[in-house]
């Protein structure tokens, strides 16, 4: 059994890196594409409003700059374009997909776990790299305060989903000549000229009268999760656009959870904290904001459902499968010092605990690392896959890093936290870790039983363009 879960993994692990060349082998042929961005509420408006956010991805639309749009060279991500409120007194800005959702500028650089002061970090070290225009330090050369932290590293706080379609050249070339063009001067309003309202308009451009808002479900307000449906049933009746859904996971960390997001109806009917108190004062205005939600559908959108998972190394994948969470879950209790005897929650508590006095920094590579205090010495922690096993911290801070992790990525439940790609490169980082720690333990642990993933792992992502 041992000799054929190598032979799996090396297959699995081929056929992934010929689903990656394949997928940058099609950069230069396959069309761009607009992608309408639902993310969920976090944090204190999370707790107030359950609408989220919107922005847009233009895989053939780059940003010259945050303020001027050009079209991509080949190998370029594109960017993300959102209307925010209170940054710089601009109406939008445009940030390159990987800053944007992760605050570092490559890949290798995505950090496998994260705490407040590492995003902080990152998000303020990108900020001074290219933002100063919009966000300028202050007087005394400290980090501003403001809404400019929404510009870069989306993923730390919150979970995306992702409705992509087909564009043109052509329409890429209009878009930026118009919005370059444009007074980019900010008239915010949370009503009627927020970012849902920006999405539209954006996805409006290039497709007329495609979205709308909802005068019923959301009271006339433009909300994120309205124009997912309305692109759905659009792109249902063009089926040429080739919608797909996609997740972007929230990164695993200490940060809290981002929660579903809802319309405008919908938010206030599941809020214990609003719908309770109307119920007891105005029964009958209770039963008309139920009727309002039944009678517009405006629960019925799972955004992940049949969902792909993102991953900025590769093609859109499908999530791990239910049998493979349960194979490889199984594994790591085998694994762990104490199998079974600790939960994810707790992991991440002590992983929070650990990184309370933690200093964040980038290595002499420019990847972010963790300085942590171990009795009289300190000692840097790694915590992007590139250095995660090259840093000099002492083999454990390393491994409890990992298992926190996979833990995280098998943790059940929607949104899907991860493709079998995921959780195969951080078993193989864990199983290294192991190595160098305790030969004899890992050659004892084997790669749990694979499943056979389907034909949608070759979905072509549009980002690639």
């Amino acid at each position: 059994m041992s000799g054929l879960g190598k032979i799996r993994r090396a297959l699995c692990m081929l056929f992934v890196l010929a689903s990656a060349c394949a997928g940058w082998a099609r950069t230069a042929t396959t069309p761009s594409s607009a992608t309408l961005l639902l993310e969920e509420p976090y944090g204190k408006l999370g707790f107030f409003t359950a609408t989220g956010h919107a922005a847009v991805y233009l895989s053939g639309v780059c940003a010259e700059t945050p303020l001027l749009l050009r079209r991509c060279a080949p190998g370029e991500f594109g960017a993300v374009i959102s209307r925010y409120d209170g940054v710089g007194g601009y109406d939008w800005v445009a940030i390159p997909l990987i800053p944007y959702l992760y605050a570092v500028e490559k890949t290798d650089d995505i950090p496998l776990f994260a705490d407040p002061k590492l995003a902080s970090f990152l998000r303020d070290r990108y900020r001074r790299k290219y933002l100063e225009a919009i966000a300028p330090d202050l007087g005394d050369g400290a980090t501003p305060g403001g809404n400019w932290y929404e510009l870069v590293g989306s993923a730390y706080d919150r979970t995306a989903y992702g409705f992509q379609i087909e564009t043109t050249s052509a329409q890429d070339e209009a878009f930026i000549r118009a919005y370059n063009a444009s007074p980019n001067r900010s008239h915010f309003h949370i009503t009627y000229r927020n970012c849902a309202d920006f999405a539209k308009d954006v996805i409006n451009f290039y497709y007329p009268k495609a979205l709308h808002r909802s005068v019923v479900a959301d009271v006339g307000i433009t909300t994120p999760k309205q124009m997912a449906q309305m692109l759905i049933k659009f792109s249902a009746r063009h089926p040429q656009l080739e919608l797909s859904r996609f997740v972007i996971p929230q990164i695993p960390g200490s940060e809290a959870r981002s929660t579903p997001v809802h319309g405008v109806v919908e938010s206030f009917l599941k809020s214990k904290k609003y719908i309770v108190p109307s119920a007891i004062a105005s029964p009958i205005f209770a039963g008309c904001v139920v009727a309002v939600y039944v009678g517009t559908g405006g629960g019925r959108l799972d955004p992940a459902k049949q969902a792909l998972v993102f991953n900025a190394e590769r093609e859109l994948e499908p999530p791990l499968g239910s049998e493979d969470r349960r194979s490889y879950q199984s594994e790591l209790n085998l694994l762990v010092a104490d199998p079974g005897t600790e939960a994810n929650a707790a992991r991440v508590e002590k992983w929070r605990r650990l990184l309370r006095d933690a200093v964040p920094d980038l290595d002499a590579q420019g990847r972010p690392i963790f300085y942590i205090r171990r009795g009289e010495e300190v000692v840097s922690v790694g915590v992007a896959p590139s250095n995660i096993l090259a840093s000099d911290a002492p083999e454990p801070f390393t491994q409890e890093l990992l298992e926190a992790r996979l833990h995280s990525e098998l943790r059940r439940g929607n949104p899907p936290k991860a493709s079998e790609s995921d959780v195969t490169r951080d078993w193989n980082l864990l199983q290294k870790a192991m190595n160098s720690a305790d030969t004899e333990v890992a050659t004892r642990s084997r790669r749990p039983q694979q499943i056979a993933t389907d034909d949608s792992l070759a979905s072509s992502f549009g980002s690639r363009q």
